[in-house]
C-alpha cells in the first residue's frame, strides 16, 4: 500500500464540455419565489451560474488544489485521495480531517495551513500538527470501487491509511457532517488508535442524531437547538430522503445538469449556512464555483449520494460495542449555532468521554470553510494536553 504522488488535471475537453453545457442552461419559470419559498430562486442561481461559466477559472483553482502535496492509495480494493501535508515543528501529532457532503476535502483549505505553519499565522512553530485530508470514498478524487462502503467501513480505511500507509500508530481525528460520524465511529469502534476525537457537528454512535434533536430534553439554555432544528427540517427533509432511499434516480438529474446539479449543492450552502441569506458573505464565488467543479469533473454527485443508502437507508447504524461510554477516546464538540443536529450536553456527557464543549458564536454546517479560524482555535486547545 505505498502511495503514490497524485496531481490534479482536468482535460481540456471536460472544462470545454461543461462550459457549453452551462451555456445551453434552461431554467424553469419561478413564480412568486422571491423569499426562495420554492427553493432556489432563479435570479440568485443565475447570476452565480453566469460567473462560473464565464469568470471563473477553473485552472487557477487547479493550481491552487495542486500546491498541496497530494496522494493516491489503494487500501482493500477501496482507492483512497488525500492530502498530506507535515507541520513545520519537530514532533507534530497527526491529525485526520473528515468532509462530508456536499462537501470536498478543499472545506479544509483554510484550517491546512494553519494547523501545519502556524508560524505564518500568528502562531508558534511548536503548535503544528501534521495534517491528512481524504476525500470519502465516491467524492472527489476518491472512485467509488465498490458499494456497500458505509461510516463504519470508511473509519477502518482511516485507521489503515493512518497506521499503515502513513505510518501513526496513534492519531488525532477531526469532522463535520458526514466527517463528524466517522470521526465518532473513530472514537467509539478505534479508540485504541486515537489521540482525540473533535467533531463539528454533535454525533454519537448508534444513536438517531436527527430523532433526539427533536425529541431530547434540552436545558432551558439549550432551547435554541431544536428551534433551530425546527427551521431547517423542511430542507433537511428535502435532500435526506431522496439520498438514503433512491440516490441513483437522482443522480441522473444530478450528473446530467451542471446547473442544476449547482442549484442542490449551493441551496444546501446558503440554507445552512451562517450567512444571513447572503452566502458571498461566507464563501467566494470561487470556492463554490470550484466546490461544483470537483463534484462535476469527477462525476462524483452519483457515488457521494450512496453513503446516505449505504449508511442510512438500511436503518440507523447500529453500535460496535455496548459498553460506556459510547465514544471511549477523548471527545470534544463544536457546536455552531447555525447546524443542523444538536444534542442536550448532559445526553453527551452520558455517552461520550467529553473532554470540550463549545457553544461557538457563529458558524453553521460547513464551519471549516466557514470559520477556519475558530475551528483551528478549537483544534488547537482540544488536542494541547492529548497525548
Amino acid at each position: 500500500m505505498k502511495p503514490i504522488p497524485y496531481k490534479v488535471a482536468i482535460a481540456e475537453p471536460a472544462v470545454a464540455d461543461l462550459r457549453r453545457r452551462l451555456d445551453a442552461t434552461r431554467y424553469p419559470p419561478d413564480l412568486d419565489n422571491e423569499r426562495g419559498t420554492y427553493g432556489v430562486r432563479r435570479d440568485w442561481l443565475e447570476a452565480l451560474i453566469d460567473y462560473w461559466r464565464g469568470d471563473f477559472d477553473w485552472r487557477a483553482q487547479e493550481a491552487a488544489i495542486n500546491a498541496y502535496p497530494q496522494f493516491m492509495v489503494e487500501i482493500d480494493g477501496v482507492p483512497i485521495h488525500f492530502v498530506h501535508v507535515r507541520g513545520e515543528g519537530a514532533a507534530c501529532k497527526p491529525l485526520i480531517l473528515s468532509h462530508g457532503w456536499p462537501w470536498t476535502f478543499w472545506d479544509y483549505r483554510g484550517c491546512i495551513d494553519r494547523l501545519t505553519r502556524p508560524s505564518a499565522h500568528g502562531g508558534r512553530a511548536e503548535d503544528a500538527y501534521d495534517v491528512v485530508v481524504p476525500s470519502l470514498p465516491g467524492y472527489g478524487f476518491s472512485p467509488l470501487a465498490r458499494s456497500g462502503i458505509d461510516v463504519a467501513r470508511i473509519a477502518q480505511l482511516w485507521v489503515r491509511l493512518m497506521r499503515d500507509v502513513l505510518g501513526y500508530p496513534r492519531f488525532g481525528a477531526v469532522g463535520g457532517d458526514w466527517g463528524s460520524f466517522i470521526t465518532g465511529q473513530l472514537g467509539h469502534a478505534h479508540a485504541e488508535h486515537m489521540i482525540g476525537v473533535y467533531m463539528t457537528m454533535v454525533a454519537v454512535p448508534g444513536m438517531d442524531v436527527v430523532e433526539s434533536s427533536r425529541s431530547s430534553p434540552f436545558a432551558p439554555d439549550e432551547q435554541w437547538m431544536p428551534a433551530r432544528v425546527a427551521e431547517v427540517q423542511k430542507s433537511g427533509l428535502a435532500h435526506f430522503i431522496p439520498q438514503s432511499y433512491e440516490p441513483q434516480t437522482l443522480a441522473y438529474m444530478l450528473t446530467d445538469s451542471p446547473a442544476g446539479m449547482a442549484a442542490w449543492i449551493w441551496g444546501r450552502r446558503l440554507k445552512w449556512s451562517d450567512c444571513g441569506g447572503d452566502i458571498l458573505s461566507v464563501y467566494s464565488a470561487d470556492f463554490l464555483c470550484t466546490l461544483a467543479s470537483i463534484y462535476w469533473f469527477n462525476c462524483s454527485m452519483a457515488t457521494s449520494l450512496r453513503l446516505y443508502f449505504e449508511t442510512f437507508g438500511k436503518g440507523w447504524p447500529p453500535r460496535a460495542h455496548d459498553r460506556m461510554p459510547v465514544i471511549e477516546a477523548p471527545t470534544g464538540y463544536g457546536v455552531f449555532p447555525k447546524d443542523l443536529a444538536f444534542l442536550p450536553r448532559k445526553l453527551v456527557e452520558e455517552t461520550t468521554n467529553l473532554k470540550r464543549w463549545s457553544v461557538m458564536p457563529r458558524g453553521g454546517h460547513f464551519a471549516p470553510a466557514e470559520q477556519p479560524d475558530l475551528v483551528v482555535d478549537e483544534v488547537r486547545a482540544f488536542f494541547a494536553d492529548l497525548d
